[in-house]
């Protein structure tokens, strides 16, 4: 058996060989009538045809024959059985070709084609109109080509489904020959065998007649000749694609075309001792252009597409398999992928130089290659894509491993499920092997593996999940899956051993990095750490069943918590998770990570528990700072951080909590401590909108420490001006509340430092301000309780706001003008009661003030100079003081005796306007009911345009007629033209009024 030295991976190996006795063996042939069977013609140049039948193994038995080396010769005699032999001529058999679909052989010996059945039972066929024929090339139809002729019949034209057949693009008719005979022939031409056939420097594109084989000696091997095509050099290769016909001569490659017959060249060689090889690759129907050591893959137009192969010889042999190019020289075969050109692959025959056939199946995808040379033939199969696959992945050969299954993906030889499992197996071997970020990147790109596969890497059996991890060993290349810990241990331990047996000088899979810098455990396990985290966080937002989304973010957790990224872990607890709290609580809780705790808590709805572990958390916050992202210092613009401590963070976190509760007992129990801590977040919980029913406010107010007085009247606030409380009682206590705030800052402050530092951020004004507008805006509180808090004191402002709530107008008055001396506010008081009578008590007032003062003269003054018109002049005159000074009596008098005699005047000329008003409309009244309208026999209606003759008719405002029929269907505040005259009436300008 043929010895074999792979360089990558193994995609043939050598399954039996045959021997031929004292014949010398010069052309091969391959055909498969049944998955399990091939037959191997072989030519000789003697002129003899052997037929070989090859058994091949089943699926399951196929990586049985991987120790082919070890079996004797009756092992090979079992599976490659010769079968009999038929003499063809005295001369070499150049070349043999199958035609399985007529079950035929072509086989080229002497000059002459010569015709065989598939058994070799029947006689030999020799066709004696052609003659000197040296190569002989098959039609072939790739799938691109749209054509379906399924007989072409001379001088028919032979329809062709889809498109024009061969024959009538050829030219069709009676121009054929059928065996050289002249004369049409109604001979159908078999489309399944239409071959060009090369004589000398000529091609003779020629139809097979006839596939009975009953009738096999009457009508089979009968030729037509459907053109000639002339070369410029004698033919010594050609293949045929569809239309085009490549020849290979001495000189160069040419193209020619079977339908014009016209020929061009595509290469011409270099060196006149290069010799011209052509292989079509059947799988895509590309063709192979050999020159010298150069294979060049062409279409069927001879135009290059991709790269090129580069051989490490002149071949003598070059076959297809799969998506390999298999090329024969110097004793050995080589396998080239053919997008890359890389060779795969090198088998040795233990033979020198020599004469080398090689051939394939029909299509470039079977299982067999075979081999001959002068005297031997070798039989490979290609070893299957899965076992190729783990021969690579037991040689650590991950790369080639990934590129054999992407590019078997590409070719369709392989589904996106076993692409999947590679990458996954690759991973679980790479983290064995201790590369964790190499394996989660495997891992992350086979779309069929379960994120539970991992899971007994973090946490050991048995486990919650233990059933969900599928029991999964894909090709048993790797140990099951264990803790990471164990996995690194062993790891390290197999590193050692490696170490020593390289220094006994024996070979080890270990990687050669880790021999010569071996790794550190704590390395590795943050390592594997971080990456299996990067795989969760990928799988964390895929599509997972439920029980498989709560291992993933809870050990997603226990992976954070073990690197004590403590950002991470809060933000997988604040956010949407699927964690599984009982697993994670005494966790958390013994590692101190509380506030991970009480995210994860409130995220499953357990706020009662979040809202205790965020108090424990404010309690034993003795020291230690927090920053706040959402408060950033706008008051400079650095944007810096403000610095909170850890107790008002706390607080924060149960306040966003409580802001979104209705449970009022639960609130309620927690608004003390964050009181405690700040007022603001205290105010936030109770006045929150985002809760779906409000709290109780009497209970609320009950609950509240009396001395935080701050909160309270907040509260208050919110229910009365933002949520239209009016119950009485919470009025007055509001009212009540202020007032004593005011009482109590009133004259130690200055009003624009009434807002103590609490309240600064709690309230937008004064306290003062505050009582003010409430006392003014509100009815519903006791008036005389809050009267009552004030009497004594200086609030006078308040005190007239109270008066006035109470009617006491005098009172109001007097604090207005004499406390306040506010001489606006009096006279706007005094509008307001709107009584005359109001602005003299207001004018006694100030020439009579109270508790000692002085006359207020000039505010006397400036009430009559603003509002003299509307006072009796008898009645000022008699309250005038008689201290009051000459020329401020005088001035007041002559100013109102003025607006007196002005206000007269303006009363006689309004009077007189008016009279001239009514005089000029009823003038106008009079002109229209004057107006005369004259009717004859030819006026016609403006609407109906009838003619009116003695008809009733109206006339609008615009002097628009119609008749009295129409005037009731218009009415009579709308004319024919269309304008209201209610909405847009007529004005005619008269004497005095002209719009």
């Amino acid at each position: 058996m043929a010895k074999t030295h792979i360089k990558s991976r193994t995609i043939l190996e050598p399954f039996a060989q045959f021997n031929p006795s004292s014949a010398s063996i010069r052309s091969l042939a391959l055909f498969s009538p049944s998955n399990f069977q091939t037959l191997i013609y072989i030519g000789t140049a003697s002129g003899k045809l052997l037929l070989l039948s090859l058994q091949q193994p089943s699926s399951d038995s196929s990586s049985s024959s991987s120790n082919n080396n070890n079996e004797n010769n009756n092992g090979s005699q079992e599976k490659l059985k010769f079968v009999r032999h038929v003499v063809i001529s005295d001369c070499a058999v150049e070349s043999i070709h199958v035609f399985g679909e007529i079950e035929k052989l072509l086989v080229v010996s002497d000059g002459f084609i010569h015709f065989l059945d598939l058994e070799l039972v029947k006689s030999v066929k020799k066709i004696g109109v052609l003659k000197g024929v040296s190569v002989v090339g098959r039609r072939l139809r790739s799938n691109n080509l749209n054509e379906g002729f399924s007989k072409l019949t001379v001088g028919g034209g032979g329809d062709a489904i889809g498109g024009s057949s061969l024959l009538q693009r050829l030219g069709g008719g009676g121009g054929g020959r059928v065996n050289g005979g002249g004369g049409g022939s109604d001979l159908p031409i078999d489309d399944d065998c239409v071959f060009a056939a090369a004589v000398g420097k000529k091609l003779i594109l020629v139809g097979l007649v006839g596939r009975d084989n009953e009738n096999y000696d009457s009508v089979a091997g009968s030729l037509v000749t459907l053109r000639e095509i002339p070369c410029v050099d004698v033919v010594k290769d050609l293949v045929w694609v569809d239309d085009s016909i490549v020849v290979g001569c001495s000189s160069g490659y040419y193209l020619c075309s079977c339908v014009t017959g016209q020929c061009g060249l595509i290469f011409s060689f270099p060196d006149v001792s290069s010799v011209p090889w052509l292989k079509v690759l059947k799988r895509d129907y590309k063709i192979l252009i050999l020159v010298d050591n150069v294979g060049i893959i062409a279409d069927s137009h001879g135009q290059p597409l991709g790269g090129s192969l580069v051989f490490h010889g002149s071949p003598d042999g070059v076959g297809e398999m799969g998506s390999c190019v298999v090329a024969v020289h110097g004793g050995k075969m080589e396998l080239y992928v053919k997008k890359s050109g890389k060779c795969v692959q090198k088998i040795l025959f233990g033979e020198g130089s020599g004469y080398y056939a090689v051939t394939d199946d029909e299509d470039g995808t079977g299982k067999v290659m075979v081999v001959a040379t002068s005297s031997k033939v070798m039989c490979y199969l290609k070893v299957p894509f899965e076992e190729q696959m783990k021969d690579l992945l037991r040689k650590k050969d991950f790369k080639e491993a990934i590129s054999l299954a992407e590019e078997l993906h590409e070719d369709g030889e392989v589904t996106k499920e076993t692409l999947s499992l590679v990458h996954a197996q690759v991973g679980f071997l790479l983290m064995f092997d201790l590369h964790f970020e190499e394996a989660i990147n495997h891992f992350l790109q086979s779309e069929t593996m379960q994120p539970s596969e991992i899971f007994p890497f973090i946490m050991p059996d048995p486990n919650r999940w233990s059933l969900l991890v599928p029991k999964n060993r894909y090709w048993g290349l790797h140990p099951p899956p264990a803790p990471l810990e164990s996995v690194i241990d062993n790891g390290l331990m197999a590193i050692q051993r490696a170490v020593f047996l390289k220094k006994a000088g024996l070979e080890t899979a270990v990687d050669d990095e880790f021999l010569l810098n071996p790794p550190n455990r704590d390395d590795l396990l943050d390592s594997a750490l971080k990456n299996l985290i990067r795989y969760l966080k990928v799988s964390h937002e895929k599509d997972l069943t439920s029980s498989v989304k709560e291992g993933v973010d809870t050990l997603l957790m226990y992976l954070y918590r073990a690197l004590n990224l403590v950002d991470e872990m809060e933000n997988l607890a604040s956010s949407e998770n699927w964690c599984i709290v009982e697993e994670l609580e005494t966790l958390l809780n013994d590692s101190g990570h509380l506030r991970t705790l009480a995210f994860l808590c409130e995220s499953k709805g357990m706020s009662s528990k979040a809202l205790a572990i965020w108090r424990i958390l404010a309690r034993n916050y003795s020291s230690g700072y927090w920053v706040d992202p959402a408060k950033t210092n706008e008051e400079n613009g650095s944007g810096l951080n403000i610095i909170i401590s850890g107790k008002e963070n706390a607080a924060t976190e149960a306040t966003r909590i409580l802001e979104e509760l209705s449970d009022q007992d639960l609130i309620l129990q927690h608004l003390g401590w964050i009181a405690d801590i700040n007022n603001i977040l205290a105010v936030r919980v109770l006045t929150s909108e985002k809760r779906s029913h409000q709290l109780l406010p009497d209970e609320v107010i009950a609950a509240i420490d009396p001395k935080k007085t701050e909160i309270i009247q907040r509260y208050l606030q919110w229910l009365i001006e933002d949520q239209g409380l009016d119950e009485p009682e919470f009025h007055t206590l509001y009212a009540r509340l202020l007032t004593k705030s005011a009482l109590e800052t009133y004259g130690t402050e200055s009003p624009s430092e009434q807002i103590n530092g609490s309240d600064r951020s709690i309230f937008q004004s004064p306290v003062r301000e505050r009582l003010q507008v409430f006392l003014q805006s509100s009815d519903l509180y006791d008036r005389e309780e809050v009267l009552d808090m004030i009497e004594e004191s200086e609030l006078w402002l308040e005190k007239a706001i109270l008066y006035r709530k109470l009617g006491q107008e005098t009172l109001v008055l007097q604090i207005l003008a004499v406390k306040l001396e506010d001489s606006d506010a009096a006279e706007h008081y005094c509008a307001e009661i709107g009584r005359p009578d109001a602005y003299m008590q207001l004018l006694d007032i100030y020439l009579n003030p109270t508790d000692g003062k002085k006359p207020m003269f000039k505010a006397a003054v400036r009430l009559l100079h603003n509002h003299g018109e509307s006072l009796d002049p008898l009645q000022v005159l008699e309250r005038l003081s008689p201290n009051m000074p000459l020329h401020l009596a005088s001035d007041t008098i002559l100013r109102m005796l003025r607006a007196r005699l002005h206000h007269h005047y303006q009363g006689q000329v309004v009077h007189n306007l008016s009279r001239a008003v009514n005089l000029d409309a009823k003038l106008a009244r009079l002109e229209e009911r004057s107006r005369l309208v004259q009717i004859n026999d030819e006026s016609l209606c403006d609407s109906c345009h009838a003619r009116l003759g003695t008809k009733l008719f109206a006339m609008y405002p615009d002097d628009t007629i119609v008749c009295y029929k129409c005037y009731r269907r218009q009415g009579g505040s709308t004319s024919v033209t269309g304008r209201d005259f209610n909405t847009d009436p007529v004005f005619k300008p008269g004497w005095l009024v002209t719009e």
